[in-house]
């Protein structure tokens, strides 16, 4: 605890301050985004979205630092452990969890303050932190089959038990695009890739007709044909034509800040959360979309540079699986808010509305931040192990 409170007060020395800054920027970009477009009339006038925003960028930028004073390699070493309270977390869904008009059992209401946590936000963390550390035991034969197998297992167990407890797939989507990135990026063989590849391709029909509801069969196939599955525009295609129609709207400039037609007439869905990136556009305009895009692509290309200035291999892999956590949920945001992705209820990181995605992007933030300070293990932890 003494070495980690000197790192705590040794943060604006060591610490990735510019990181820190891209956040920053990014959350207040946010903050304004979410404050107008909760100024519509379906809101009530109501300014506790806003003000639950500021506060969890607080509690983040707080998460951010505690993060950065500790060594990644206290929650590593103790895989079994943290592999047990993610799945322990994800388990207090079935009691306690609620869909929150999502859809998706994915969250716990907290009594009396009128707030829900994600508990798949903050396991998101924890499942980076264990793949690194599975990856890391296998680094010097990370192609074998039994490290192959073991880092299955452990991607397996985690995606299966949030998928069975939320029926969230957005989330456990996320969960995947980590593992495939981290796997990619960690000197695996090709090979195996695309052999897995090929067997999902050989069981996909099985999985989409017994595992994926109607519904979201139907969200994946209006991407392909459009006029088929909703020919009359009222169903699966209305979100996305709505959004479509704000972004278009806006032009280079926008409406205007807290001015688009749109937005503050409230006729777009979840424009404070899932669709915010349709509601910039149409405030905005495309100068507006540019920027959160310049944005992201700071912090994730941020977290690659940090990853690659590290020599130890467990570092890197925690810096690459934050930069693919962030890059999918980008991605599939922006894709679905321009009809190109599935509408799968992803938010836009440190931009849209929700305190449990602020606080868990922070703290993962926090970890590439800590990597920054110390690129390498503690002089002790370095040794070579002598033949048997």
């Amino acid at each position: 605890m003494r070495e980690i409170w000197h790192e705590f007060k040794n943060f604006f020395r060591k610490g990735d301050i510019v990181l820190l800054i891209f956040c920053l920027v990014t959350s207040v970009f946010g903050c304004a985004m979410v404050a107008s477009a909760t100024n519509a009339a379906k809101f009530e006038g109501s300014t506790r979205y806003i003000e639950i925003q500021i506060l969890c960028t607080l509690i983040g930028v707080f998460a951010y630092i505690v993060m950065s004073s500790i060594d990644v390699s206290i929650f590593t070493e103790r895989r079994i452990l943290i592999t047990a309270l993610t799945v322990g977390f994800l388990l207090l869904l079935i009691p306690f969890g609620t869909d929150n008009n999502t859809g998706n059992k994915s969250w716990i209401p907290i009594p009396g303050i009128g707030v829900h946590i994600q508990p798949a936000e903050i396991c998101k963390i924890f499942f980076i932190m264990i793949m690194a550390s599975v990856m890391a035991a296998h680094q010097n034969r990370i192609s074998a089959f039994r490290s192959v197998v073991h880092m299955a297992v452990y991607a397996g167990i985690i995606c299966l038990v949030n998928l069975l407890v939320s029926s969230d797939l957005g989330v456990t989507m996320i969960f995947v695009a980590i593992f495939i990135g981290m796997f990619l990026s960690c000197g695996a063989h090709l090979g195996w890739f695309f052999g897995a590849a090929g067997v999902i391709g050989a069981i996909f029909p099985v999985l989409w007709s017994k595992f994926f509801s109607e519904e979201q069969r139907n969200r994946i196939m209006v991407i392909f044909a459009p006029e088929k599955i909703d020919p009359t525009g009222l169903d699966e295609r209305w979100h996305t034509t709505q959004s479509l129609n704000s972004l278009t709207g806006g032009g280079m400039f926008g409406q205007g800040w807290f001015n688009g037609n749109r937005t503050q007439g409230g006729q777009l869905f979840a424009q404070h959360t899932d669709y915010i990136f349709a509601s910039i556009g149409e405030e905005l305009g495309y100068v507006g979309c540019m920027v959160v895009i310049v944005l992201m692509m700071a912090i994730i290309i941020r977290c690659i540079v940090v990853g690659n200035r590290s020599k130890d291999y467990l570092r890197r892999m925690v810096c690459y699986g934050a930069a693919f956590a962030l890059m999918f949920q980008v991605m599939i945001n922006i894709g679905m808010c321009i009809g190109v992705m599935p509408v799968i209820g992803l938010t836009l990181p440190l931009i849209s509305y929700g305190g449990s995605s602020i606080i868990a992007t922070y703290t993962m933030l926090g970890l590439v931040s800590g990597i920054h300070a110390r690129p390498a293990p503690p002089t002790h932890e370095r040794y070579i192990r002598a033949p048997l």
